[in-house]
């Protein structure tokens, strides 16, 4: 084999194995140990300077206590539903939002989409910290959104937005709108116009056509930018942090007190391991339907 390709192809493995495998072999471990009043504030049950011995060791007194301690403690398989429940529900609004927009951008006349592109992409030149503070002063009782509306007389007192689940929908759809976008626009662009003038020749509709030739040729994109959404709003912390409060139950926030408020490092390792592995069930889905993409485009 050439070195040259024998190269260029470890280099996306060595990142995986630096950035994912030795991360998560590390935090694994750290969710099989006992919690202590130390530094760190945990006792680990595998000491690698002892050699096989130690890990022998280790094999034979091999315990899930954490993990069953997330079975029987309600708060934990809470969290995890309700954080699916928010990512499934964002997802979609995401879209709803996200399809009419990429649309429109892919009918646009030529000269005019790249100015759409980079109003699409001007959200990500702006810390995403600082755009979700400022969420929160638009949202509140006193912000910019219920004087709009007490000024237009839409509204006679002002609504209660800012730490509910109405105020994170608002915060994951902003900020996740963009990668639903642009994966779809990428698929609408490419769609061949002849088609919906043949669909429109044999005696469909302007509408009819969109539903049975634009739906179906827009699901490559819609597929992406659906897991591009929920992966990261299923473990989303600083959204509900600050926009929904202390009555948005996400399984982010669990783990962040857990971290550093509890100080019990076991318990929160064993929480960021059923996180990763309910996350990997997507990300599997959407590589093989990529290798399906691909393998239907050659």
């Amino acid at each position: 084999m050439n070195p040259r390709r024998t190269f260029l192809i470890l280099i996306p493995y060595l990142w995986l194995l630096a950035l994912f495998l030795v991360p998560f072999g590390i935090v694994f471990k750290i969710s099989l140990s006992d919690t202590a009043l130390a530094i760190p504030p945990y006792l680990p049950t595998l000491d690698l300077s002892t050699g096989w011995a130690g890990f022998r060791e280790f094999l034979s007194e091999l315990d899930f206590e954490n993990y069953v301690w997330l079975t029987e403690d309600d708060l934990y398989w809470k969290a995890y539903l309700s954080s699916l429940q928010i990512a499934v529900f964002s997802t979609v609004l995401t879209l709803l939002v996200g399809f009419p927009i990429a649309y429109g951008m892919a009918n646009a006349p030529d000269q005019w989409r790249p100015t759409l592109m980079m109003l699409v992409i001007l959200p990500f030149w702006t810390s995403f910290l600082i755009r979700v503070y400022a969420w929160m002063g638009i949202l509140s009782t006193e912000g910019f959104l219920n004087q709009f509306l007490l000024w237009t007389g839409i509204i006679a007192e002002p609504l209660t937005i800012l730490n509910t689940n109405t105020a994170v929908y608002i915060g994951i759809v902003y900020t996740y709108l963009p990668f639903m976008i642009l994966p779809i626009y990428a698929t609408l662009e490419k769609l061949d116009a002849s088609l919906l003038e043949a669909a429109e020749d044999l005696g469909c509709s302007r509408t009819s056509a969109f539903w049975l030739v634009t739906i179906p040729l827009s699901r490559p994109g819609v597929i992406a930018g659906c897991f591009l959404v929920f992966i990261p709003a299923l473990g989303e912390f600083v959204i509900p942090s600050l926009l929904g409060g202390s009555g948005t139950l996400m399984i982010g926030k669990v783990l962040w007190e857990e971290f550093f408020s509890n100080r019990d490092w076991p318990v929160a390792s064993a929480v960021a391991v059923v996180l990763l592995l309910l996350l990997i069930v997507p990300i599997i889905l959407f590589q093989k339907h990529q290798e399906k993409q691909q393998e239907a485009e050659q």
